[in-house]
C-alpha cells in the first residue's frame, strides 16, 4: 500500500509543536468527523472482544492458528471479535470469526506499511489517528486478547493496564495467549510489583495462558456473567440507522 506524501507529512507537522490557529482548528474538525465516523459505525457491533498482535505473523505459524480458535470460540459465544483490520494476527482473528458466523470487526490505521485491510471483515473503518482508534478499540470492547506482537500491541495492551489501573474502566479482563513469548513482560510486571511501582491488584483480572479453554472461562466469567452480555443494541430506523 502506497500512502500518498501529503498524508504522512501532515502528520509530521502536526506532531511538532504549535501551529497557526486555523490550521490546528481543522486538526479539530478532522478529529471530530473521525470520531464521529467511528461511533456511526460501531454503535451496533454489539458486545466486543478486542484481539490484539503483530501484523507479521504468518497463515501456517502457531500463533495463527491459535488467535483464529480462540476467536472462533469467542464468537460462537455471541461476541464480535474487533482488532486493528490488518494482516497476520489481526486476520487470523477476524477469521476465526468468519468461520463461527459471528461479526468481524477491523478498525483499521492508515500507515505506509503492513496495513492492507484483510479480507474476512464484515465492518472496516480506516482511521487516519492512532488516538481515534484506540478509543474505538477500548470503547466498544469487554475484554482483550494480546497475541505476540511488536510495538503496536505493547501499546494497547499498556494502555488497557493503565486504564484498569487508574480505574477508567472496570472489571476488564486481559487475557495474554503465550506464555513463552509474555514471560519476560511478565517477569517485569512482578519486579515492578516487588518495587511497589505497581500494586499487585493491578494484575487481577491478567490471564497468561495457552489454553483457548481458559481464555474463555477468564472472559466469561468477568465479561460475559459481570456484565450480562446477553443483548445488543437495536438501531432507530428514523435516524437511519442500520445493524451489522
Amino acid at each position: 500500500m502506497t500512502v500518498p506524501f501529503g498524508v504522512m507529512a501532515s502528520d509530521i507537522r502536526f506532531l511538532e509543536g504549535p501551529r497557526s490557529r486555523s490550521q490546528e482548528f481543522g486538526t479539530i474538525h478532522r478529529v471530530l468527523v473521525e470520531l464521529l465516523r467511528g461511533f456511526r459505525a460501531l454503535h451496533f457491533v454489539g458486545p466486543c472482544v478486542t484481539v490484539f498482535g503483530s501484523a507479521r505473523v504468518g497463515e501456517h505459524q502457531p500463533e495463527y492458528q491459535l488467535a483464529r480458535s480462540l476467536s472462533h470460540d469467542l464468537a460462537q459465544r455471541g461476541f464480535t471479535i474487533m482488532t486493528g483490520g490488518g494482516p497476520g494476527i489481526m486476520e487470523a482473528a477476524n477469521r476465526g470469526a468468519r468461520d463461527a458466523g459471528g461479526t468481524s470487526v477491523g478498525c483499521n490505521i492508515v500507515l505506509p506499511q503492513e496495513q492492507e485491510p484483510n479480507p474476512y471483515l464484515d465492518v472496516s473503518i480506516n482511521f487516519k489517528y492512532f488516538f481515534v482508534r484506540k478509543l474505538m478499540l477500548i470503547k466498544y470492547s469487554y475484554a482483550f486478547v494480546a497475541m505476540p506482537g511488536g510495538f503496536g500491541t505493547l501499546d494497547e495492551l499498556f494502555e488497557s493496564l493503565t486504564l484498569i489501573q487508574t480505574g477508567k474502566i472496570h472489571d476488564f479482563p486481559v487475557v495474554l495467549m503465550g506464555t513463552t513469548y509474555w514471560q519476560p513482560l511478565i517477569a517485569q510486571l512482578d519486579e515492578m510489583v516487588d518495587k511497589k511501582m505497581i500494586d499487585s491488584k493491578d494484575l487481577d483480572l491478567l490471564l497468561v495462558t495457552d489454553d483457548v479453554a481458559a481464555a474463555l472461562e477468564h472472559i466469561e466469567t468477568h465479561a460475559v456473567h459481570r456484565f450480562r452480555l446477553h443483548h445488543r443494541l437495536q438501531p432507530i430506523r428514523v435516524l437511519g440507522e442500520t445493524a451489522v
